[in-house]
């Protein structure tokens, strides 16, 4: 499992590019490419906050999978340098897909994540895992066609795949509907919002663990994300018009996961129906189609991103530990035998509820502003109760979060528990970054906010 640390090196120089960018601010670089035109990458006030959440979970994650899947193997390692292999072509293509500039160059990167993540769940995952690899890929390679039939009818009426140049581009009125219902829905079926969500609890409670604390914290938000820097580049205003639709699925989305969230005894599959509730708090930001919804709903990527990477990888750990359970009613009282795992889960807990001093907290009320400020100008009841309502749901992510900390860390440890003991620090150490860094940008949020605000403006006009 050595090749880890090899795998781990350009994704350490990644995360070390990525912070270089955030310092200047603005880098690009283009490239030609016949008959295309141009395609490049851009890291910029908003795709640097996505690529630096993907970069540092995908290199954490990294250094995680190396004990995770010495137990998966069995201690067998002739498998690890594939299993390496696709999870850096899993990586290289959602740090692609972020950082695209053309939406032929953003299809392939799109497509470029499926393919290796299909392979890692297919090969390593549990269950019934070639139907559930085969469910997880038909899905999304369904969405995926739709967003490139929305891209091949922009393109037969700009002429130009180049998303700078169809800032500017005039659109006829027809056209810009289905241009942007293609790629929505596209997009909001990598997200996983309700109603087009059926694969993800299957595929993120089946894959192997580390596969999935990047399928949930880094893969489907990118989905979010496409939907600002794609359709709020091209139809802003065609957004607006579908806003308070969009923001009631939000709602759905939000309440819907955390009650399915609510009565799961597996814990990868609580957190599988977790991340579908998450989606729906990132809807409802963009949804309000304010600049402080929309920023919110990029930082809510990040936040995320911080708080289900680290709870991921402590069900991953109790499964390692606890010899294979992930039943939620069979654990208790692991806090005394596991407490760097414990504190790294309340960490992650309280950034996905959104408690100070968490990035969840900053994010979370940027959305909710966001939200009643739509609804406010001018005074729009309905939405206004939309906005309530999602502010009131956040009850059911705090029962869900604090009822399974308190079932799997505190109380009476079972007796077939006593032998547990806390994970070796290449499981513990990636916990422990990642709540470090949710901590930094709820007591810095300007560090992110800032630089999402500025471009987000120049976007919603």
């Amino acid at each position: 499992m050595q090749v880890g640390w090899i795998a781990m090196i350009p994704l350490a120089l990644s995360t070390l590019l990525v912070l270089l960018s955030a310092w200047s601010g603005h880098v690009e670089e283009e490239f030609r490419w016949e008959p295309i035109g141009y395609f490049g990458f851009r890291a910029d006030g908003l795709s640097i906050p996505i690529v630096f959440a993907v970069a540092l979970l995908c290199g954490v994650i990294s250094v995680y999978s190396m004990p995770y899947m010495t137990h998966r193997l069995e201690g067998e390692s002739k498998d690890s340098g594939l299993y390496f292999a696709l999870y850096l072509l899993y990586s290289a293509g959602m740090i692609g897909a972020v950082l695209a500039t053309n939406l032929i160059e953003f299809y392939l990167f799109f497509e470029l994540m499926l393919i290796p993540s299909y392979f890692l769940i297919a090969r390593w995952g549990y269950g019934d895992r070639d139907r559930i690899s085969f469910m997880y890929f038909m899905w999304t390679h369904v969405g995926a066609l739709l967003l490139l039939a929305g891209i091949l009818i922009l393109w037969s009426v700009t002429g130009t795949f180049d998303l700078s140049a169809l800032a500017n581009a005039v659109i006829p009125q027809p056209y810009r509907f289905w241009i942007t219902i293609t790629i929505l829905v596209g997009l909001l079926v990598k997200m996983a919002v309700f109603g087009v969500h059926i694969w993800l609890p299957h595929a993120h409670a089946e894959a192997p663990t580390p596969i999935s604390a990047l399928l949930s914290p880094a893969m489907i938000g990118i989905g979010g994300y496409a939907i600002v820097r794609i359709l709020m580049t091209i139809s802003p205003d065609l957004i607006g018009a579908i806003s308070f639709q969009l923001s009631v699925w939000a709602l759905i989305t939000m309440v819907y996961g955390a009650l399915m969230a609510l009565v799961q005894d597996d814990i990868k599959r609580l957190m599988a129906y977790s991340s579908i509730s998450q989606m729906g708090y990132i809807l409802l930001g963009i949804a309000s189609v304010q600049v402080q919804g929309v920023s919110g709903s990029m930082f809510q990527y990040l936040s995320h991103g911080m708080g289900k990477g680290i709870l991921f990888m402590v069900a991953g750990i109790i499964i390692v530990q606890a010899h294979g359970t992930r039943s939620i009613s069979k654990l208790g009282g692991l806090a005394r035998r596991m407490p760097i795992t414990a504190t790294a889960a309340l960490i992650g807990f309280l950034t996905i509820v959104g408690i100070p001093p968490t990035s969840g907290f900053i994010s979370e009320f940027m959305i909710f502003y966001g939200s009643v400020k739509s609804a406010m100008e001018p005074l729009l009841l309905q939405r206004l109760i939309i906005s309530i309502g999602a502010v009131v749901s956040t009850a059911l992510t705090a029962g869900y979060t604090l009822w399974t900390m308190k079932r799997v860390f505190f109380g009476s440890l079972p007796s077939e528990m006593a032998g547990v003991n806390e994970a070796p620090w290449t499981m513990t150490a990636p916990l422990l970054v990642l709540a470090a860094t949710a901590i930094i940008l709820g007591i810095l949020p300007d560090l992110v906010a800032s630089g999402l605000i500025s471009q987000i403006s120049s976007m919603i006009r």
